[in-house]
């Protein structure tokens, strides 16, 4: 397996089609990495394990499993509607219909913050009040419940949340109550003008005028908001993720019961990778006998893809991110997903 994988990415890395880093991981240890690629263009740096990528959406995991452990302290309920914690939020009849649950399922009919106001002020925005003031005076597209449809708006409402609810900022509880006690000290959501020793310029084929031209690469820089929040833009390594993976399998961050409630498929929703999805992450069954279960996440946007499997019945765990274009992180997560049905 671990010689086809390798053959793989050196046929992906040769036609320019991968640039990242990757490791496969069986009970906690590493049995394959690799760094490839260029961290950064301009100054002809190499991409290394130990550097910082763009995760994209993947940073709905850390939300998620911060709202669980604030269940398990009695501090919230998945039932609990926004109007509960936010009794500000500026529609009444959103906030009193949409629960926790909905927000986590993306069932909440709440949609994305990727529109006008969004590109007049991502330059600006560094604050989950900041993404919030992005789409918090819509209406619902659908009745919460319905059906399910992914939603990035509804994971900065679980960060205001969180933030209500606790009393600090949403990086300071996530910093404080996971990536500490997961020893993840390479992760966090540092804003874009501040120059992070190690961190991957992200590198896409799309041009400023939102045309593909696969002949040229730009920088996504201008693509981005300033800063990362709950519901994606933060920055970690493939080790930090390995850490997280190992940290929720044995559970230090949460108990073995809401372990399993938050990585519970509860509703159909179809994602890049996975079929079904639970509290903050996606779920699958590979396999003739859909015998084998991956739970985990991907993120991707212009110059960003990333995608954490973790296979709790193997004890496997696969992390790959990448400073490419989509599909760079999946194509190869994939092929390790072959790999392993094969097995």
């Amino acid at each position: 397996m671990i010689d086809e994988l390798r053959d793989y990415l050196d046929e992906l890395v040769s036609a320019d089609a991968f640039s990242g880093a990757v490791l496969v991981a069986q009970h906690g240890q590493p049995v394959f990495t690799g760094a490839y690629g260029l961290a950064s263009r301009a100054f002809h740096a190499p991409n290394r394990l130990d550097t910082k990528f763009n995760l994209g959406s993947m940073n709905k995991m850390f939300t998620a499993v911060a709202i669980a452990q604030l269940a398990e302290a009695g501090r919230l309920a998945f039932s609990d509607t926004i109007a509960v914690h936010l009794p500000d939020y500026p529609r009444a009849d959103v906030a009193q219909q949409v629960t926790i649950h909905h927000l986590l399922t993306h069932s909440s009919g709440l949609g994305s913050y990727w529109n006008e106001r969004f590109e007049a002020t991502r330059d600006r925005i560094r604050t989950v009040h900041d993404y919030l003031d992005l789409f918090a005076s819509d209406p619902l597209h659908f009745e919460p419940g319905e059906r399910c449809e992914y939603s990035n708006a509804g994971y900065i409402v679980l960060g205001a949340i969180i933030e209500r609810v606790t009393g600090q900022s949403y990086d300071a509880y996530v910093q404080e109550h996971l990536y500490q006690p997961a020893g993840m000290q390479d992760t966090d959501a540092s804003p874009l003008d501040r120059d992070i020793p190690n961190r991957a310029t992200g590198y896409t084929h799309m041009s400023p005028d939102g045309e593909p031209v696969p002949t040229e690469w730009w920088n996504n820089l201008l693509a981005l908001p300033a800063r990362g929040g709950p519901g994606g833009g933060g920055y970690s390594t493939v080790e930090d993720l390995l850490r997280f993976a190992r940290a929720l399998l044995e559970n230090k961050l949460l108990s073995p019961a809401m372990t399993a409630t938050v990585l519970e498929a509860k509703v159909t929703l179809r994602t890049r990778a996975f079929s079904q999805y639970g509290y903050g992450f996606g779920a699958e069954h590979l396999g003739s006998q859909g015998q084998i279960v991956v739970v985990g996440h991907t993120g991707g946007a212009p110059g960003i893809n990333s995608q954490l499997d973790i296979y709790p019945g193997m004890n496997i765990t696969v992390v790959v991110l990448a400073n490419y274009d989509p599909p760079a992180a999946a194509q190869v997560a994939q092929k390790v997903r072959t790999l392993i049905v094969s097995i």
